[in-house]
This record gives C-alpha cells, structure tokens and sequence, in this order.
C-alpha cells in the first residue's frame, strides 16, 4: 500500500486502464472509505451507485462518450441524496422541511458526495489503483443517466469516478503556484498577474508536449472555453426536475 504522502502528492488522472478486476478486499476497502467520509450534520446525504456490469458500463460510455468509464473495472457514480431523510420521516410522521430546494441544501449534498468521492480516490490508489474523476456524467445526459440508474426524486447526480489497474503511468499536469491557492489569513492578490501568467504558459507547454493533434493553448483560454461550453447546459434544470431547485430563501 502506498504511503498518504505519495498517493496524495504523485495523484493523476488515469483513462487507460488494464483488463483486470478488482479484487472483493480491495473494493470492500473503497466501499469502507465512502461510507466513513465527513458530512454535514452526519446526515450522509450522499448515496453512490457501483457499476461493474459491462453492459450498463457501456450504455453510459454512449450517452457520454467518456471511454473510460467502459474500460474501467469499477465505475462509481457519486449523487446528492435527499430521498432516505424523506424515506425516514415518513416513517417516523415528522414533517421535513425542503432544505434540498435552497442553495445551501444543494450545497451541502454536492459537498458531502465530492467528499466521499475524494475519499473513495484517496484510498484506491493507496492500494494500487488507478482514478479519474468524471464530471461530465452530470452534464452530458443526466435525465437519461438518472432513469437508467433508477434514481428517486430527491437523489441528484454530481460526479463520477472510473476505477481500475492502470495501463498508463500519465505525467502530473501543472498547478498553480502555491501562493496562488493557499492565502494566509487573509485573501492577497500581491504578485498574482505575473504568477498567473507564469501558470498560463506552463499549461500552453503541457498541451503542447501532451495533446493530440497538438495544440498550444493556455490555461486562460482553455478555462474560457470551458466555461463557454458550461454555460450551454442545464444543470439547474435537471436538478429541478429530482426534486431541487432553488425556490426562495426560507425564513425562520
């Protein structure tokens, strides 16, 4: 097993993967690492979806076109869970306000399944896998995704991460300079320019030396492009359709 150190430090993302399974004990260990992550309140408003079926693997590479999430052995879909409080105060006749349809109820099961899925990472590469985090199962085909996994009202999808040996050993990308990401006290913007286009043209170099089909573009222009793209979706939409949804802010 890796040490914390290595597997938090040497962290890349792997989309090309070996034929070969994961072991029960290994895959027990995932599944412990979820299930003891931090949450708000310890609600654990969060649920995951473990696929190891080839066949549903591959209907969800169709609505993505994300090819590791086919060739992976394991490939976890991390959701927003605001169904089993419904399920547990019907039960016990206790009324349940819609916290899910403000934004800091969005909030907080987004965060509690990015932390369980940062958890989930961390401990399979401890053990010798490889990981990539897929956002684009949010974006991509939601609603379809949603009724091909069965989800209830109340259970939202936030992110995916494909789970397996790795076939390939890719290079680390460039981060951004330390002072950029961690402010003592108070936030600084002193020397943020020249850092930020210091980070611009090591991200240009990368894509140059790394892409197909070559390409020489910053991180500037690569995030704006991305953002441009983001802004076509309609994740509000599909939240609102599971049951979220930002309605009013609730006064008590």
């Amino acid at each position: 097993m890796k040490n914390i150190v290595d597997t938090l430090l040497q962290r890349t993302s792997v989309r090309r993967y070996e034929r070969q399974a994961i072991e029960p004990e290994k895959t027990a260990l995932i599944y412990q690492a979820i299930a003891c992550s931090p949450s708000s309140y310890n609600g654990q408003q969060y649920s995951v979806i473990a696929i190891d079926n080839q066949e549903l693997k591959e209907e969800i590479y169709a609505l993505t076109g994300q090819k590791q999430i086919k060739t992976c052995a394991l490939f976890l879909v991390f959701c927003s869970d605001y169904h089993k409080i419904e399920v547990a105060t019907q039960q016990k006749e206790l009324p349940l306000p819609p916290f899910q349809r403000t934004l800091d109820g969005i909030l907080v099961g987004v965060i509690d399944a990015s932390i369980a899925l940062s958890n989930a990472r961390i401990m399979a590469e401890a053990i010798g896998l490889g990981c990539c985090c897929i956002g684009y199962i949010r974006t991509a085909a939601p609603h379809k995704l949603s009724e091909l996994l069965q989800l209830p009202k109340g259970v939202a999808i936030v992110c995916g991460l494909a789970i397996g040996y790795p076939r390939e050993q890719p290079d680390q990308r460039p981060k951004q300079d330390q002072s950029l990401v961690i402010h003592h006290n108070h936030y600084h913007e002193e020397g943020m320019e020249e850092l930020l286009l210091r980070h611009d043209h090591n991200i240009a170099l990368h894509n140059h030396s790394h892409s197909i089909g070559t390409t020489d573009k910053g991180w500037a222009i690569h995030m704006t492009e991305y953002y441009k793209e983001g802004m076509t979706y309609h994740t509000m939409g599909y939240y609102k359709d599971q049951g979220y949804g930002i309605l009013e802010e609730y006064d008590v």
